[in-house]
C-alpha cells in the first residue's frame, strides 16, 4: 500500500506541472460521459458522482461537466467511447495493466503497443497478467480530512477491508462491490474524497532496480500521456530505496 501510495505521489510531483490541462479534462470529461450513459442521476449512479468529484478536484468547469453528460444523453457530438484493457510486460517482466476509453480500438491498440514496444516490453493477451492483480475498491481523502485513527475506525465501521494513512493521504481499500457504501458512509462524515474508484492491487511483486524503475515510469508516462488512456497500473514492489532514489 504505502509503496503504491508514494509512487502514485512522486508521479504526480514530477508530472503534474508538464501536464498540459485540456489533457486532464479530456480524460475526465470521457469517464463522465461514459458514467452518465447508466444514468444522469448523480445520486443512483455512484460512478457519475466518482467522476464528477474527481473533476471538481481538477477544477474542471462546470460547464465542461455539464457538457460531458450531454454528451452522454445525445445532446453532443456523436462519439461513441468504450472501455478497453490491455495487459503487457515492461521492463525486467514487470506487470502492466492499462485501462482506457477509446472512440477507436484499433488506434489505441496501436499506440499502446508501440509504447510497450519502445520501452523495452510487449503487449500480451488479455488475461497474461491479470492473475497478479486483485481488483478492489480504493477511496482516498487527503491527510487534513481527519485524523488517522478516526478515518480507520469509520472506514471499518463502515465495512471497509483496510485503511492506511501516510504523510499526504488516507488510503481505504473495499471489496468491490462494497465500495458505493464505504464510500456514502464516509462523505456523510468527512466529505466527499479525493477520489473513489476501483483499483487493481498487485498480489504478485517485481523486485526490480532502481534504473529498471526508471524504465517503468518512462513507460507509465507515455501511456498516461495518450488522452486514451485512463489509468496504469503495475506490480512493481516500490521499495524505500527505489523511493528515495525517484524522489530526488
Amino acid at each position: 500500500m504505502a509503496g503504491h501510495s508514494q509512487f502514485k505521489n512522486i508521479m504526480h510531483r514530477k508530472g503534474a506541472q508538464d501536464k498540459k490541462r485540456a489533457k486532464i479534462f479530456t480524460k475526465l470529461a470521457r469517464e463522465i460521459t461514459v458514467s452518465a450513459k447508466v444514468s444522469d442521476d448523480i445520486s443512483s449512479n455512484p460512478r457519475l458522482r466518482a467522476a464528477i468529484v474527481a473533476a471538481r478536484g481538477q477544477n474542471m468547469p462546470k460547464d465542461n461537466i455539464d457538457r460531458a453528460i450531454k454528451k452522454a444523453l445525445g445532446a453532443g457530438e456523436g462519439e461513441n467511447f468504450e472501455e478497453v484493457r490491455y495487459e503487457g510486460y515492461g521492463t525486467a517482466g514487470v506487470a502492466v495493466i492499462v485501462e482506457a476509453l477509446t472512440d477507436n480500438r484499433n488506434r489505441t491498440a496501436s499506440e499502446v503497443r508501440a509504447a510497450f514496444a519502445k520501452h523495452g516490453g510487449n503487449l500480451g493477451e488479455t488475461g497474461s497478467v491479470g492473475f497478479m492483480f486483485n481488483r478492489m475498491g480504493e477511496i482516498v481523502y487527503p491527510v487534513d480530512k481527519g485524523e488517522a485513527d478516526a478515518i480507520f475506525e469509520a472506514a471499518l465501521e463502515a465495512g471497509a477491508a483496510n485503511a492506511e494513512s501516510d504523510d499526504e493521504n488516507h488510503v481505504i481499500e473495499t471489496e468491490i462491490e462494497d465500495l458505493n457504501t464505504v464510500r456514502e458512509a464516509l462523505s456523510e462524515t468527512f466529505g466527499d474524497p479525493e477520489s473513489a474508484k476501483l483499483v487493481f492491487r498487485p498480489v504478485i511483486s517485481a523486485e526490480i532496480t532502481v534504473d529498471q524503475a526508471l524504465s517503468i515510469m518512462k513507460l507509465v508516462d507515455v501511456l498516461e500521456d495518450n488522452d486514451d488512456v485512463q489509468n496504469v497500473w503495475t506490480n512493481v514492489d516500490w521499495t524505500d530505496e527505489i523511493v528515495a532514489a525517484l524522489d530526488n
